[in-house]
């Protein structure tokens, strides 16, 4: 069982996976060098714990001691119990959602290894908003995705901010970095997927027309400005596109996930 450590400094040592969470780059430096990352709120850190990922220590104020009271009894590490005020001092925001957990990460699997069974994949390239990260990440749950894979350069799943915005569907679906950007998507057609780029190029079809009759299909996605590389826009088998109206060319990229995984998963 956890152990309940009172805590009343900010300055206290035991303190520091938890500081200065606003600070992005900071935080991504720590956490690439400790191993870690956090999950914020009784929903988030209950589905860390449910999928297995090791604890390191927890940050609570004293009224979700109760909630998670199962998810303490599993664990070994201690869990800080600091008053709210203290927990935005440490942290830098308010934590309304009241319970932190830092987790030790884990060495990702192979691209082999997340694709084996798979019909229904996401593919992002260079999408650097951690919120559109979680946003993807909740649509592939929610409409039947299978795994996603990210280019070297994608934002981290795994960032407090992405978890958050996925409702810890980022310990369910399986995910895994592209360890070769240039030949990723000839790698997956040989895989047995069918490639389909979202874009806005000229040859691209209705994404209904795009995946109609496919097997195993892999949307293939690009960052929030420029979309996808000529590269990869050229490297893909087909090349779809969402109708619009009104002189609207495009969506955010999230919400385009939303509607391309909802028409490929009734395909």
């Amino acid at each position: 069982m956890a152990q309940l450590i009172e805590v009343d400094s900010a300055d206290d040592p035991r303190l520091a996976d938890y500081r200065d969470l606003r600070d992005v780059e900071l935080r991504k430096s720590i956490e690439t060098a400790e191993g870690l990352f956090l999950a914020e709120g009784e929903k988030v850190v209950r589905r860390a714990a449910e999928a297995g990922f090791a604890a390191r220590s927890f940050l609570m104020a004293p009224r979700w001691l109760d909630g998670l009271a199962d998810v303490l009894a599993a664990s070994d590490a201690p869990c800080y119990v600091v008053s709210e005020a203290l927990a935005e001092q440490v942290t830098g925001f308010h934590v309304h959602r009241g319970a932190l957990a830092s987790l030790a990460r884990r060495p990702l699997p192979s691209v082999g290894s997340v694709l084996e069974g798979a019909r229904s994949v996401l593919v992002l390239e260079d999408i650097v908003d951690h919120t559109n990260v979680g946003a993807i990440f909740r649509c592939a749950a929610g409409l039947g995705f299978d795994a996603v894979l990210l280019a070297p350069r994608c934002a981290d799943p795994l960032y407090r901010r992405s978890i958050k915005v996925a409702m810890g569907t980022v310990f369910s679906v399986p995910w895994t970095r592209l360890p070769d950007w240039y030949d990723a998507l000839p790698m997956l057609d040989a895989a047995g997927f069918t490639t389909v780029a979202l874009t806005l190029a000229g040859d691209s079809v209705d994404i209904e027309d795009a995946v109609a009759g496919l097997d195993k299909v892999a949307l293939v996605l690009g960052s929030e400005g420029h979309g996808l590389s000529e590269h990869w826009e050229r490297a893909a088998s087909r090349r779809a596109t969402i109708p619009m109206s009104a002189g609207v060319d495009s969506l955010n990229v999230a919400a385009a996930t939303a509607v391309a995984c909802y028409v490929t998963a009734r395909r």
